[in-house]
């Protein structure tokens, strides 16, 4: 989920440091996405217990995915899958309620943190894009 990187500490360094600045915003993206999923888990689970662990899994997905980028086990390739994930994510969002902006409203009042979920994965969707096409690793 991010740029070029550089070794912290060399080059047998299992953590890379991202050099790009779009890197931060993905990984910022990323960091959002998955801490309102990891919170809202166990609520959803109150109704729904596959839709909250759905949440759980898939805000362990986003954090999975940025502990990935920031190792020596990253590839420019996992760009794309990073990207696909977050717009699966948003799709499965609209699946479950309804497609439309009515989706966003719950008990006639804006879901706040469904609006920030969606951002933050259509911000880190946007910044993989744009580091898959302008970066080598």
């Amino acid at each position: 989920m991010a740029a070029d990187s550089t070794a912290v500490t060399g080059t047998d360094s299992l953590v890379n440091v991202p050099s790009h600045p779009v890197a931060y915003v993905a990984i910022l993206a990323a960091v959002v996405t998955a801490i309102i999923h990891l919170l809202l888990g166990p609520r959803v689970m109150g109704f729904s217990q596959l839709l909250g662990i759905l949440f759980i899994l898939n805000g362990l997905g986003f954090l999975g995915g940025l502990v990935l980028y920031v190792s020596r086990y990253w590839r420019r390739e996992l760009y794309l899958v990073a990207a696909g994930y977050s717009l699966v994510t948003i799709l499965a969002f609209f699946a479950f309620q309804g497609f439309g902006v009515d989706a966003f409203f719950r008990s006639g009042s804006l879901n706040q943190l469904a609006v920030g979920a969606k951002a933050a994965e259509l911000v880190l969707a946007v910044c993989v894009g744009y580091l898959y096409t302008n970066t080598s690793r």
